[in-house]
């Protein structure tokens, strides 16, 4: 028998990961604190929960997709919050990209209540969540692992239990320093040659077609050189877990000299208003800094 899935954090990412479930059959109670996002899931056929206390009181396994540390701890142990309802054989899975130490300290508080809990962060941006084909790295027990691993298969595709608790977000962690560091490199590649009079997509096509080429360069390479910025993963929230990278390696005594930079230029992507665009619009202050648009003129 299926478990009955609560689902916390329905906005752009958690829909599309919330509709999959629901596709696959399984019986969902939804709560988001927006009401829209919360309406969308519903007129898929969720069950509307009042409170993340509720969701936990009716539900057999909980998977929450927030934005920040802060919004974990508030749902899973503030008031209202899971702990209120947590009982003994209640499944916690949290898929938000939060610091390390709070995902430890979450599953060791809802662990004294009998919850059993797994960080499951995930990398692929909306395109990934649309098409079930997320990467989802897992840190906790491997029965649990191995017993919410069906779940995991509705919404991605490369499932990797990486430790104990807490594991899953470090991987998360390192991810996002490859991520923004493709996104910056793409970036300053575009622009000086961009400067240098060559078009675009001339060097998208080239780049795409030898050691240079990434996941980043071919799902946002194409929308960059045109200007589209619409986000599949907003530049505030890469922000938000570069921040998280910055104070783990400060905890550990791991200097990132490349990291530190991109940090730099995405703060300055907030000061300067694009906090809500994608973190490929990161080309921006490269662009502003060097005077020119790596804008392609094919069509």
């Amino acid at each position: 028998m299926k478990p009955k899935i609560g689902f916390i954090g329905v906005g752009i990412m958690g829909r599309h990961m919330a509709s999959h479930l629901l596709e696959a059959g399984y019986q969902l109670i939804a709560y988001d604190v927006v009401p829209e996002a919360l309406d969308f899931v519903v007129s898929n056929g969720a069950e509307k929960g009042g409170s993340c206390k509720d969701v936990a009181a009716r539900s057999d396994l909980i998977i929450s997709m927030v934005p920040d540390s802060p919004d974990v701890e508030k749902a899973a142990l503030g008031q209202d919050g899971i702990i209120e309802t947590a009982r003994e054989g209640l499944i916690y899975v949290d898929m938000s990209t939060i610091a390390p130490g709070v995902a430890i300290k979450v599953a060791e508080e809802l662990g004294a209540k009998g919850v059993r809990c797994l960080d499951a962060p995930v990398s692929g941006g909306e395109t990934g969540a649309i098409n079930a084909t997320l990467s989802i790295m897992v840190g906790g027990p491997e029965d649990l692992f191995n017993e919410v691993k069906p779940i995991f298969e509705v919404m991605g595709k490369t499932i990797i239990l990486c430790g104990g608790n807490g594991a899953g977000q470090t991987v998360k962690a390192c991810n996002q320093i490859q991520v923004a560091l493709n996104f910056v490199g793409m970036a300053e590649a575009f622009v000086l040659g961009a400067k240098a009079g060559v078009d675009p997509a001339i060097i998208l096509q080239v780049l795409s077609g030898g050691y240079a080429q990434t996941r980043v360069m071919d799902v946002r390479g194409p929308k960059l050189i045109k200007g589209e910025f619409e986000p599949g993963f907003k530049s505030k929230f890469h922000y938000k877990d570069l921040n998280i990278i910055m104070e783990t390696a400060k905890e550990f005594n791991v200097p990132l000299p490349a990291t530190a930079v991109a940090h730099t230029l995405f703060t300055a992507m907030l000061a300067s208003g694009r906090g809500d665009l994608d973190h490929s619009a990161v080309i921006n202050i490269i662009e502003d800094l060097a005077k020119v648009e790596a804008r392609t003129s094919q069509e």
